[in-house]
């Protein structure tokens, strides 16, 4: 197939050998990139049970056809493995530019097995492969990591993890030039038990494209798409608009999910920000949005450089309105601090508010106000170290939990929550609870999309559906779904693939997806490449003891919230039950995953058998 390479790398940490991967071409075809040909890998390589922290682990960084092309929005990589939060493979996604840089490599994507006996660093220059020791590196921050390399290997792109990684801390990230993170999942945990500091990359390799003059026309056509009012003022306040928009509609996650309201949104939201510490804007390889915040200020006698970036909504929300925090120069160092130590932005927030929750409720000794910035920045340290009273939820905050007989942890299957609230968004709640990753709020229905009388025509979502309810919502869920599934295979910005109104893309994106590759495809095809990386990951889980049974939602999200928009609708327990099994029902699954008539279906026939059904 045009526009890949036809290969992985293959490292084995434990022999320090480097050889090929080399793809076969029907699951090219049949998978694209990204998440779903990472996940078919993983389906042939990694063994039946294994756990995240054990050198049996595998974990990929894969790209997909676009990545070094210039394409808007492809300026993205995938991580998977299996997740010590949840003990199932699970998939990040990150920005920025070190995705655009492997697209360039000669190889498709890195495949890291074992375990190195010390500190390594994988290189991946001009096509030459090697490891190298990093005992020099071993206890710096990702900054200071970074730093390092680009000095040794100049014009390279850099993934790194930090003092929580080395310590495999299950909040711990992997953060890729110095701003961006491989989150949610746990994966710098992973990173570290093998013994990985870091992985550098430089290409100079340009990919074949099937029809180049084509696919570099319909590529300027299409960055040129994204040159109006409405991306302007995007790029402008980035994501943290939400914040107070948010805040208003009543879903801004407030004090651990018992408010959704939020009386100082303003003051930690996009505008403001932009007002008043935003010093530049960044953005990703080939994209022209520059959604991406770059801060300057200080925050008790620390300073806070745009080297790290700047905090996005869900840091804002997850450091801010989680915990009740309303200085936004707290939340940006709080920020720096996670990025520098490779510390998940969304699980270090939440593991605070449950701490502070937990201090009000006399679970623990020691004191933590709700609000208080400074206890902010002191518990993001303790995560991190393993160190203090938040060294408790450094092997899991679920686990926590249940050794303090707390019932209010927001995580799902052992991942915390993202800042989106599903007591105003059911369908999303619905995703929640069925996905076997842990909650995920870039995979799945924003119920707002379906404001429209007719969000979405041709995935057949054709009329509008009430945000409070989750009344016929499996259908549009499970076309939202694949339709993301099938983003995450190409490996493209959700903010650039838009899914509703008159801006819809899919006809575009799948026009040059045959100007780069040669294929071919329809809506039925599209929906189906995302399918199959969803089944693919659903196989996976599966063999990993995922059932249906154990699907659903924290017990607080049936109680409804104080006030605001969504207070009178909690997400009722009887109807989230009807709802997932319509779900499971409409997807072809049992409670073990997708049956093998679906596979058949699906062109899995080769992953048929896959699951045990007892």
């Amino acid at each position: 197939m045009h526009a890949t390479h036809g290969r992985y790398l293959d490292v084995d940490l434990t022999s320090h050998t480097l050889r090929d991967y080399p793809i076969p071409e029907d699951w090219q075809v049949r998978f694209i990139g990204g998440k779903g040909l990472a996940a078919r890998i993983l389906l042939e390589e990694l063994p039946r049970t294994v756990s995240a922290l054990e050198p049996e682990n595998i974990l990929i960084f894969a790209t997909g056809p676009f990545q070094g092309t210039g394409l808007v929005g492809a300026g993205r990589h995938a991580v998977l493995s299996v997740s010590p939060k949840s003990g199932r493979v699970a998939d990040s996604y990150t920005g920025g530019y070190f995705g655009n840089e492997l697209g360039h490599s000669g190889y498709d994507g890195i495949l890291i097995r074992g375990q190195a006996q010390g500190p390594v660093v994988l290189t991946l220059l001009d096509g030459i492969a090697a490891l190298e020791p990093a005992d020099d590196l071993w206890g710096r921050g990702t900054g200071e990591t970074e730093e390092a390399l680009l000095a040794r290997y100049p014009k390279s792109r850099v993934c790194s993890i930090g003092i929580a990684g080395e310590r495999k801390v299950a909040q711990a990230c992997i953060i890729n030039d110095r701003s961006r993170s491989a989150g949610r999942p746990g994966f710098g945990a992973v990173m570290g038990s093998k013994n990985l500091k870091a992985v550098v990359v430089r290409g100079s390799v340009s990919k074949m494209l099937a029809h180049p003059d084509r696919f570099s026309t319909e590529r300027g056509d299409y960055a040129k798409t994204f040159l109006n009012e409405g991306y302007e003022r995007f790029g402008q306040y980035g994501t943290g608009g939400g914040v107070t928009v948010l805040s208003e509609m009543g879903i801004l996650p407030t004090k651990n999910f018992q408010e959704g309201e939020f009386s100082e949104a303003e003051a930690i939201g996009g505008i403001r920000l932009h007002d008043t510490i935003l010093t530049d804007r960044e953005t990703c390889a080939g994209c022209p949005i520059r959604c991406k915040r770059a801060v300057t200020t200080t925050f008790d006698g620390v300073d806070v450089t745009p080297d790290y970036g700047g905090p996005e909504y869900e840091t804002l929300a997850a450091l801010g309105s989680l915990c009740m925090n309303s200085d936004l120069d707290a939340i940006a160092l709080g920020n720096q601090l996670c990025n520098d130590y490779g510390l998940d932005t969304i699980s270090a927030g939440v593991v605070i508010a449950f701490l502070m929750e937990a201090s009000e409720k006399g679970l623990i000794e020691e004191r933590i106000e709700w609000g208080d910035p400074q206890a902010i920045i002191r518990l993001i340290g303790s995560l991190a170290s393993r160190e203090g009273v938040a060294a408790g939820a450094a092997d899991g905050l679920q686990a926590l939990a249940e050794s303090l007989k707390a019932d209010f942890s927001m995580t799902i299957k052992g991942v915390e929550l993202p800042m989106h609230e599903p007591r105003g968004k059911q369908g999303m709640g619905l995703s929640y609870a069925t996905t076997p990753r842990g909650a995920s709020h870039m995979e799945g229905l924003h119920d707002t999309m379906l404001a429209s009388e007719a969000p979405c025509p041709e995935l057949g979502v054709d009329r509008s559906y009430d945000r409070f309810s989750l009344i016929d919502k499996a259908s549009p869920v499970i076309a939202f779904e694949n339709l993301r599934s099938f983003d995450n295979s190409l490996v493209l910005c959700c903010f650039t693939s838009r899914t509703t109104g008159g801006n819809y893309s899919y006809p575009a994106i799948r026009s040059l997806l045959e100007a780069a590759t040669g294929l071919s495809i329809g809506v039925r095809e599209m929906t189906h490449i995302g399918e199959r990386a969803y089944a693919a990951m659903r196989i996976l889980s599966s063999r990993a003891g995922h059932v249906s049974d154990e699907d659903g939602l924290p017990a607080r999200f049936a109680r409804p919230l104080p006030a605001g928009a969504s207070a009178e609708h909690p997400v009722d327990p009887d109807e989230l039950k009807t709802a997932i099994a319509d779900y499971y029902t409409e997807r072809g699954y049992d409670r073990f995953g997708p049956t093998d008539a679906t596979l058949a279906c699906l062109g899995m026939e080769d992953c048929v058998g896959m699951i045990e059904r007892s």
